[in-house]
């Protein structure tokens, strides 16, 4: 059979890619003497791996990563109270799977962000869908929709990945119409799907944040009662970046992050 003759009829099972691969496996099966079950086996397997990474790289490009960063890229021993325990039990996805959230805090410079986003991609290896957005980006999106009659659609980006990741929360306080966003968000997403939240601030500062007290009850009683607490604590990496990196890294002192860890309940 020719092999155009067979392009379009793989094209027309929407099996094309397997050309790709079709040379090396002809040339394994006669080197190895493959029957032909194992090497239709060999061709099937290459298919699912390519429709994994595709769909893997698509889970990725939605998530909106800042930057790919994993666990295996991440340097615990550099500041060894960051609970790496506690990260790689998260990084099997459990939490997931019983729709909690996580909660990440400490000074700026430790890695909160590099482990959010690690925990992020491994969630998309997994399956996962993931969002991943600064909170002043999410809040201004939202705050568009109720400009131009599109609020509904918006918040459904942000109500529909198996984990919604929000990265620098508590910069600056919400205004009225912020903070009713952010309360309507997180009672949507309380039970129905997981949200990470990576902070500056210790959660029991971010009542202050609300204008109304009622709505950052409501709000932060759901989210701090059903998430898994991290605290990351030790030096900055940021200074090691430095053109006078050395000694930068030399002078670089333990930030310290104080927390009532009484205020956090810490998901099962």
């Amino acid at each position: 059979m020719q092999t155009h003759e067979l392009e379009k009829k793989l094209k027309r099972l929407m099996l094309g890619r397997m050309l790709d691969t079709l040379d090396l496996r002809l040339e394994q099966a006669q080197k190895e003497k493959l029957g032909y079950l194992e090497f239709l086996d060999l061709l099937l397997e290459d298919e699912i791996n390519r429709r994994a990474n595709q769909a893997l790289a698509q889970r990725v490009a939605r998530a909106r990563f800042e930057e790919v960063k994993t666990l295996s890229e991440f340097d615990f021993g550099y500041n060894p109270k960051i609970p790496a325990t506690t990260i790689r039990d998260l990084a099997t996805c459990g939490y997931l799977e019983r729709k909690e959230s996580v909660i990440i805090c400490g000074p700026v410079g430790v890695g909160k962000s590099h482990i959010s986003q690690a925990l992020g991609h491994i969630a998309c290896q997994r399956g996962y869908s993931v969002v991943y957005r600064k909170a002043s980006k999410l809040l201004a999106d939202l705050g568009g929709g109720h400009a131009d009659g599109t609020f509904e659609r918006r918040m459904r980006t942000y109500l529909g990945p198996d984990l919604l990741i929000i990265d620098d929360f508590g910069l600056r306080d919400f205004t009225p119409l912020q903070a009713e966003d952010f309360y309507e968000l997180v009672c949507e997403r309380y039970r129905s799907g997981s949200l990470m939240v990576v902070s500056n601030r210790a959660p029991k500062d971010w009542y202050a944040l609300f204008p109304n007290p009622v709505l950052a009850e409501g709000a932060l009683d759901r989210l701090i009662n059903s998430s898994h607490y991290i605290l990351m604590e030790g030096k900055s990496y940021r200074p090691l970046r430095r053109p006078d990196r050395g000694r930068a890294g030399a002078d670089a002192s333990s930030s310290s992050f104080p927390v009532d860890k009484e205020e956090v309940t810490t998901g099962s």
